[in-house]
């Protein structure tokens, strides 16, 4: 038999079998940007981050919680399995973000240092819990990874720009410029990997960026908007979901149109959006206050928004009050972890209960990272893992 007839038929067989695959899926397959790993499940993109999905690369890391504290200019360091605090140290000035890298090996505090030049980013070996030199950055408040691994996207806040660069040096590639997105901070990505939506917080919308020709497609302003923060996939990568501190409440927008369509009420002054291990549920932390420098024992609560009806489901109230920010899901599940940004202390919160425990930390903590995290591979920010 000739070969290239031998390879057609072997291309014929791959093709039934993963036809097969993309059947039982119960979807069509989607066709990510090259280098992007696969979506095995195109209705749940969060399928690879269910329950104990550890990556090899994670396999030797210390179970622990790293905490930037934005004032005292460290990261305390907790271990999940006892929830004491075992370390700290001290960072870059304004730590805001402590970040995993695309490839799950090192995690980054984003050290922006607001009104100042010395930026920095800070990376964190999770195998020791230890900091290693620190690298000067301009601007970092936050960070992403492009969804094929080539770049670090820094979001410089205060510059009203993304600059991508190299994931390990941090090298400058290239940068894009969002001039009419003041604030610009979080962001999620489609589930092909082909655009990101970012948050403009000071300027009351979104900004959508295409990450193949790596430019601007456009604005949105949202209707009642005032100060949007997180964002988040939905599990089908239809729509995005956006935490709105001043308009209490959850707009959802249509990805592909770049519409608003609705917004679900969580409470005061929503943040920070976590999907729950199952793909089934958003977790809302709701900051208690509309002020950027708030104070102790806020209306604080956790919404939790089904993914399926779109519809508040349950609200955790934080006992005595608190300011529930940012953070992530346990590896299991079973624990929400979340920054008392206005009462210097971590919120563990039984996800199953509502029940909450309190851990003293440093002055003003932000944005947590649990480690390690069930996924492949990290998009950036607490985790935001696919």
């Amino acid at each position: 038999m000739p070969h290239h007839h031998h390879r057609r038929l072997l291309s014929v067989a791959l093709g039934c079998l993963l036809g097969l695959a993309g059947a039982r899926a119960g979807a069509q397959t989607i066709e990510t940007v090259p280098g992007m790993p696969p979506v095995p499940n195109p209705a749940n993109l969060y399928s690879e981050t269910a329950a104990g999905k550890l990556a090899a690369a994670v396999a030797d890391a210390l179970p622990r919680a790293y905490v930037p504290n934005r004032q005292s200019n460290d990261v305390y360091v907790i271990d999940t399995t006892t929830l004491k605090v075992v370390d700290k140290f001290k960072v870059g000035i304004n730590p805001q973000h402590v970040v995993p890298s695309w490839d799950l090996k090192t995690l980054w505090v984003t050290n922006n240092a607001e009104g100042r030049t010395d930026g920095s980013l800070t990376p964190i070996d999770p195998k020791t819990g230890k900091p290693g030199k620190s690298i000067a950055v301009d601007d970092p408040y936050n960070m992403y990874f492009s969804p094929d691994g080539r770049s670090a996207i820094v979001v410089a806040e205060a510059l009203k720009r993304l600059d991508l660069r190299d994931p390990e040096t941090m090298a400058l590639q290239s940068s894009i410029a969002t001039p009419q997105c003041a604030g610009i901070n979080h962001a999620d990505f489609a589930i092909d990997g082909r655009f990101a939506i970012f948050t403009c917080e000071f300027q009351k919308g979104l900004v959508k960026v295409d990450l193949v020709e790596r430019k601007v497609l456009g604005y949105l302003t949202l209707s009642k908007g005032g100060m949007p923060q997180d964002i988040r996939v939905s599990p089908d990568g239809a729509v995005f979901y956006v935490a709105d501190m001043h308009a209490d409440g959850v707009f959802v927008v249509d990805g592909a149109s770049f519409k608003e369509i609705g917004i679900i009420p969580t409470g005061v002054a929503p943040h920070g959006l976590y999907p729950s291990r199952d793909g089934t549920r958003l977790y809302v932390a709701n900051r208690g206050t509309h002020a950027i420098r708030g104070k102790p024992k806020g209306k604080g609560t956790v919404a939790v928004i089904d993914f399926a009806t779109r519809k508040v489901e349950t609200t955790w109230p934080i006992p005595g009050g608190g300011s529930p920010d940012m953070g992530n899901v346990s590896v299991d599940g079973k624990q929400l972890w979340l920054s008392g940004r206005f009462d210097d202390v971590v919120y563990v919160i039984d996800t199953a209960s509502g029940a909450v425990t309190k851990i003293p930390v440093g002055k003003e903590p932000h944005g947590l990272a649990l480690w390690p995290q069930p996924g492949r591979y990290s998009l950036g920010h607490t985790g935001n893992m696919r």
